[in-house]
């Protein structure tokens, strides 16, 4: 059964969606690296990713390797609520460990109370991401991505746009801070800066690996017995083109969209899924139209970029809109081939959309395979990851 899940995965790592999602070369030159070490070249640290052996490093900019210096400042800025402008909020506020870095929030709320018009999606490899964000195809690192949640008025989050001084200040004046900011930019006289506030934030995301999960320990690491058989069995039926699930939640990540040291080629992974078909038009909400905000292409309408299956089952609520409570709901919108809403402002069979990704085409599932299905996903919740002391706060309980 492990070797027919291997290659399974190779199949699946090799795939190409149907949907289109183009190829673009990354914005930033990257640091050379082998499979699993990343060589910062200015200090000649080597950093350990400890990776399983078939897996490849994630990229790193040239003008931010990696050192635990920067990963340990930003550890404490991305706990921090001094980094908003008002003081009440930090990154930590919309990403919690034990939950994968996702929230239980439909929606998340900013630090003036802003509703987000998105679920904040998960944390675990996201240095994977070739573009970052729910929507947006112009994020294709962390330190492009970053300054939105940070700077951003429409809507507002952390808040720092006005404040950016005093927000400094805060830092400026932190004897543990200051300490840290002296380790992580040591070449740096004056390192109270947003610049460098973002790299050692992105640096502390970029180590934000998962690889030791039920799956990957039996799949990756080579620990038989680490899988059920039911959990193997769930694997294989997320394989069928039954379910179809690979066309679009594939490779090690189980999602498109995916770049490392290796690639050659980046898939941009964006599908609507018939989530919505507001009156028959093709049309999502107003605030969640998908890629095509970016685009203006009326065949973007409702696409999103497809999630990781990796701890899946401590994301909820699901979708971009945070609009499904449940993964069984889940499961049966992707059964139903698409979702439909019966009542209020968005009625419309998403099943009947014509913007519908042709993979979400439905499908029958009996109770069994339902139970099957869901053991694959609880096998790529990683226990290690959501627990482990250098993702949690530094900072004393207030």
């Amino acid at each position: 059964m492990r070797t027919s899940l291997v290659l399974s995965l190779g199949v699946l790592a090799a795939s190409v969606c149907g949907d289109g999602g183009g190829s673009s070369s990354l914005d930033a030159a990257v640091v050379e690296v082998d499979a699993t070490l990343a060589v910062d070249a200015a200090v000649g640290e080597v950093w350990n990713w400890n990776l399983p052996p078939d897996i490849p490093a994630p990229q790193v900019p040239a003008d931010n390797p990696m050192t635990q210096a920067k990963v340990d400042l930003g550890r404490h800025i991305f706990y921090d609520k001094r980094l908003s402008g008002n003081g009440t909020q930090a990154c930590s506020g919309c990403h919690f460990q034990e939950r994968g870095f996702a929230e239980d929030r439909v929606l998340s709320l900013g630090s003036t109370g802003d509703t987000v018009p998105r679920n904040s999606p998960g944390l675990q490899n996201v240095a994977y991401n070739s573009t970052l964000t729910w929507l947006n195809p112009n994020f294709f690192t962390l330190e492009s991505q970053m300054p939105n949640p940070i700077f951003g008025e429409f809507p507002v989050e952390l808040g720092a746009t006005g404040n950016e001084e005093a927000i400094l200040e805060r830092f400026r004046t932190d004897k543990t801070y200051q300490l840290l900011f002296a380790d992580a930019f040591p070449e740096i006289a004056d390192p109270y800066k947003f610049d460098y506030i973002i790299k050692a934030t992105a640096s502390f995301l970029r180590s934000m690996v998962s690889f030791q999960s039920a799956f990957d320990r039996e799949i990756y690491w080579g620990e038989e017995g680490a899988l059920s058989a039911e959990a193997k069995r769930g694997f294989e039926l997320s394989q069928t083109e039954r379910f179809d699930c690979f066309h679009c939640h594939a490779g090690f990540q189980f999602a498109l969209g995916t770049s490392h040291i290796n690639t050659a080629f980046v898939e941009r992974g964006y599908f609507n899924t018939g989530l919505y078909n507001i009156g028959g038009s093709g049309d999502y909400p107003p605030d969640g139209q998908g890629l095509f905000e970016f685009t203006g292409n009326f065949a973007d309408k409702g696409k999103f970029r497809a999630q990781t299956f990796r701890n899946i089952m401590l994301t909820a609520p699901y979708m971009h809109d945070g609009s499904v409570a449940t993964i069984d709901d889940v499961i049966d919108i992707y059964a139903r081939g698409g979702r439909n809403v019966a009542n209020g402002p968005f009625t419309g069979d998403g099943r009947e959309s014509f913007l519908k990704n042709e993979f979400v085409h439905g499908f029958e599932i009996n109770e069994v395979e339902r139970l099957e299905l869901k053991a694959f996903f609880d096998s790529l919740t990683d226990q290690d990851f959501i627990t482990d002391p250098k993702y949690s706060d530094p900072w004393p309980a207030e």
